[in-house]
């Protein structure tokens, strides 16, 4: 199969889908690569490593696009992009869809196949390649939101640690998936104090177990939110439904009622993300303040350490390239039920459940179009 890698353009974004080990793998199955020059520069994968691996390097990406039947991005197509695209293609990247309903309209009109890695899933139902971003974002919201609360970005001035005879600082972590664990690790080893919120007893326990007095869970509610969010020097968003828009959790309302200089990093911002004052911003401006609280909402958080985020995410995607590319995408597809939950976009159609019920438009299932 003709395997194409172009360079990633949005705003500071310098993971690369494909590193040149991955590479390596896939030319010695037999496969051809083309990778886009300067791809994985800003992270230390040079063309010459590309090129070693056997890889073909080409100057721009309509090349890439051209030479390519399967296309290995990190992010969801740009605005450039989409000119590119046909219905020869498929897309194995992270396509976010649902709060973009301009993105799912104008990827359908190109006709081609997209598979999304956060919906992909394994056999016990989670999502394996939305799963090492999600590690990485969870870790770099506590750094993130620490900056923050910094007095040069707008913070109260917080030390989260705290400091000999004055109180650390309060952090609450709403959510307690792969995001919310991680998050919690590092603010736990910054010497916070945490609160971590969630709607599942199971996962509450498991973290009463852990860290036992160290931390405080709770049942989410309404009025724990309310209860919880004024006292909070930091607020981690971490909540997520899988392939659907997040639910709006943290309401303008609340904004109100929390500490003047306080910070919100909303790790959901990539689905629309769970508080209702949030928008997407870059690392060129990740910041800005709303009603006296500062928001950090990065839409790539993991594209800061974009070095070890693209390892992390090579480990977890190669072996579904591989099957891509060595069985075809339809009979990989197939064969497999756990990629298929991938399937977000097919013959000019939108066959995610969840995409569409966050638009309110029609979709069409999987297994019709794949004739299963």
């Amino acid at each position: 199969m003709r395997i194409g890698v172009p360079k990633e353009i949005k705003n500071h974004e310098y993971r690369v889908g494909l590193t040149p080990d991955s590479v390596r793998e896939l030319v010695h199955r037999g496969h051809e690569v083309w990778v886009q020059q300067n791809a994985g520069a800003a992270i230390g994968f040079s063309d010459d490593d590309y090129l070693s691996c056997g890889a073909m390097v080409v100057d721009a990406a309509a090349e890439v696009f051209d030479n390519a039947e399967l296309i290995v991005k990190v992010k969801e197509p740009q605005p450039e992009e989409i000119s590119l695209i046909s219905a020869e293609h498929t897309l194995f990247t992270y396509l976010h869809l649902a709060p973009d309903p301009a993105l799912t309209q104008a990827l359908m009109a190109t006709g081609a196949t997209g598979i999304a890695y956060e919906t992909v899933t394994d056999k016990a139902g989670r999502l394996p390649l939305l799963a090492p971003m999600s590690e990485i974002a969870g870790r770099i919201a506590v750094q993130a939101g620490a900056r923050s609360l910094e007095m040069e970005a707008g913070g109260r001035g917080v030390l989260l640690a705290g400091a000999p005879g004055v109180p650390a600082g309060e952090v609450v972590i709403i959510g307690a998936g792969v995001v919310g664990r991680n998050a919690l690790a590092i603010a736990v080893g910054m010497g916070a104090q945490v609160t971590v919120l969630d709607t599942s007893m199971q996962a509450l326990r498991e973290l009463d177990q852990q860290y036992g007095n160290r931390i405080h869970t709770r049942f989410s509610t309404r009025t724990v939110l309310d209860e919880c969010l004024p006292k909070a020097d930091l607020v981690i968003g971490a909540v997520l439904i899988p392939g659907a828009a997040a639910p709006k959790l943290v309401l303008r309302t609340h904004l109100e009622s929390m500490k003047r200089g306080a910070v919100i990093v909303d790790v959901a911002i990539d689905q629309g993300g769970c508080v209702e004052s949030a928008r997407p911003t870059t690392h060129s401006n990740p910041t800005y303040v709303d009603s006296g609280v500062v928001h950090y909402c990065v839409a790539n958080m993991p594209g800061a350490v974009a070095r070890t985020a693209t390892q992390a995410l090579n480990n977890a995607t190669l072996p579904f390239v591989l099957a891509l590319a060595g069985k075809g995408v339809e009979q990989a597809l197939r064969d497999d039920p756990y990629l298929r939950m991938g399937l977000n976009l097919c013959q000019g159609a939108l066959t995610s459940a969840e995409v569409a019920a966050s638009q309110g438009v029609e979709y069409v299932q999987r297994e019709t179009l794949l004739g299963l």
